[in-house]
């Protein structure tokens, strides 16, 4: 058992949080929730021994394995995948070294009564016996079969990590921590670069092979099938609820409630007796009630109300201008890279209105279609963009595209029309940018900052054909659930990359799957469509 003991952080005079207490058992699934800057990653980083408290402290049994994956890391670049993924049992190795050198030693020393000669033999016996009480393993297939299940392909074996995004370093490290099998993984957002099925393999070690594990994501789907237990950090303090996700969430709600109720009877009661004391402290034979009512007063502990989003923020797209009945048309596209051939004879018809997913393993070609359809790449075949198409792109690196001089404020405020204009400073704040956040430099900036200005300025731009690419990397529940709401609400066409369940799920009604070369359609929504893919699954085992 893991236990946080008082656990405070301050930082410049302001509180994060205040004497956290709580405890993890062996086995248990812990999703860690909260609105951005209430601590998450704070708290995760202390439990890691990466951070150090203000006050109060971490502490475990001797031994205890805690494995740490941080939101952004850099793995070295001297090696290739297989190389950095079998470090994971460097310690191992390490040992294995040590026994047979000390072993040689022994072979060739003749001190046989010396102290020297006893300090090797009990070195060896130590070593040895925590060496072979670990399970027999075959490492070179355990890193293989970790390495598949995160996405990796055997050719990817051989090649340097300096060749990978840092999505798939990300890979890498998480591979590392799984192959470990520690006591205790601590994950924060470990699915913002994965493809749907990296995802689900990633659920079913966590949830069958895992240890305890606690983590930090905005991908609902994934907490929900993998946590049991969620801790609430809010207002300096946690919630602890013995419930998953979507349970927590109305536990928290009849919370609020009850808090709600609490405070205004407490309102209520405080003006009351504000009033007799006002009413009659000049009064003489009252002088004791009123004394001890302004004592009773100055003991009072408030009730507070925890966090609420009391804005209600609904966000419209513009009217979208008319658009021709088939915004995108594709027949027989064919696209390769050098000898690397992404699709071929690629068929696609996507009518207006519909809301379309693009989805399938990362490298498939799902951006590729992207880009062929924005016109910014050379192809074989044929691709039409339909009669007064206006095109609304997010790319992944639409971040890069904004003005770095302009302010936050600025970026939006050159954009907006209409009714929307009296409402950006809410808008702003529904994307977390409050306070002095709307005078800062777009230059200044972190790349999820900047994912989520890209964002708000397209929701400004009047267009019939949206296409977003993985838009919900950076953004928080909350916020999807805007931003999900308005695409429902949108009346133009959709075409959506995403590999986030949660969001793709009543939203879209149709599915590009793409792989092996192919552009496969299916007319089911995202779960249907999952539902298939494990009876396809399935079929291949048994063939």
């Amino acid at each position: 058992m893991i236990t946080a003991d008082a656990l405070s952080v301050q930082f410049g005079g302001t509180t994060l949080f205040s004497d956290v207490s709580f405890s993890i058992n062996e086995t248990d699934k812990i999703a860690l929730m909260g609105k951005n800057g209430a601590g998450k990653s704070t708290l995760l980083k202390i439990l890691a021994g990466v951070n150090k408290p203000s006050s109060g402290n971490v502490s475990a049994p001797k031994g205890t394995v805690i494995a740490y994956l941080p939101q952004h890391l850099l793995t070295e670049d001297n090696a290739t995948v297989f190389e950095e993924t079998s470090k994971a049992f460097a310690e191992i190795f390490k040992m294995k070294e040590e026994i047979d050198a000390l072993n040689e030693e022994l072979t060739v020393r003749t001190d046989y009564e010396s102290e020297e000669y006893y300090k090797i033999i009990e070195r060896v016996s130590e070593l040895s016996e925590k060496f072979y009480s670990i399970e027999e393993v075959n490492y070179e297939a355990e890193v293989e079969k970790v390495l598949k299940g995160m996405g990796f392909t055997r050719m990817d074996f051989n090649r340097p990590t300096s060749e990978f995004s840092g999505g798939w370093r990300m890979r890498i490290e998480l591979a590392k921590i799984l192959l470990q099998k520690p006591d205790l993984i601590l994950l924060d957002e470990p699915t913002n670069h994965m493809d749907i099925e990296s995802i689900q393999w990633l659920e079913d070690f966590l949830v069958n092979s895992a240890k305890a594990v606690m983590v930090i994501s905005h991908d609902r789907a994934f907490v929900d099938n993998i946590t049991t237990r969620t801790i609430e950090v809010t207002m300096g303090r946690i919630y602890d609820y013995k419930a998953k996700y979507s349970h927590y969430l109305e536990l928290r709600k009849d919370r609020r409630a009850h808090q709600q109720k609490a405070y205004e009877e407490q309102q209520k009661m405080i003006a009351e007796t504000t009033e007799f004391i006002e009413r009659f402290k000049g009064t003489y034979s009252k002088t004791l009630q009123v004394q001890s009512r302004v004592k009773m007063l100055e003991k009072l502990e408030l009730v507070e109300v925890d966090e609420v989003d009391t804005s209600a923020l609904r966000l419209k797209f513009p009217p979208a201008p008319r658009s021709g009945q088939y915004p995108v048309v594709v027949n027989g596209l064919y696209k390769a890279y050098g000898d690397h051939v992404v699709f071929k004879d690629a068929d696609m018809v996507i009518e207006r209105g519909q809301k379309v997913a693009f989805v399938g393993k990362n490298g498939e070609g799902k951006s590729t279609m992207v880009k062929a359809i924005m016109g910014e790449i050379n192809f074989q075949g044929k691709l039409e963009v339909g009669h007064n198409v206006k095109i609304g792109y997010f790319a992944q690196n639409q971040a890069s595209l904004l003005d770095g001089e302009l302010t936050v404020f600025e970026t939006i405020d050159r954009i907006a029309e209409g009714d929307i204009r009296t409402q950006i400073k809410n808008l702003l704040g529904a994307f977390m940018f409050s306070g002095d956040d709307t005078t800062k430099k777009v230059k200044v900036l972190s790349g999820g900052e900047k994912t989520r200005l890209a964002m708000i300025k397209l929701l400004l731009e009047p267009v019939n054909v949206l296409i977003l690419d993985e838009p919900t990397n950076h953004l928080d529940m909350k916020t999807k659930d805007i931003i999900k709401d308005a695409l429902n609400a949108f009346d133009g066409t959709l075409i959506l990359v995403s590999h986030d369940r949660d969001f793709l799920d009543g939203l879209v009604t149709k599915v590009f799957e793409f792989g092996n070369k192919r552009v496969k359609e299916h007319f089911e929504d995202i779960k249907g469509f999952l539902e298939l893919k494990k009876m396809e699954n399935l079929r291949e085992i048994d063939k």
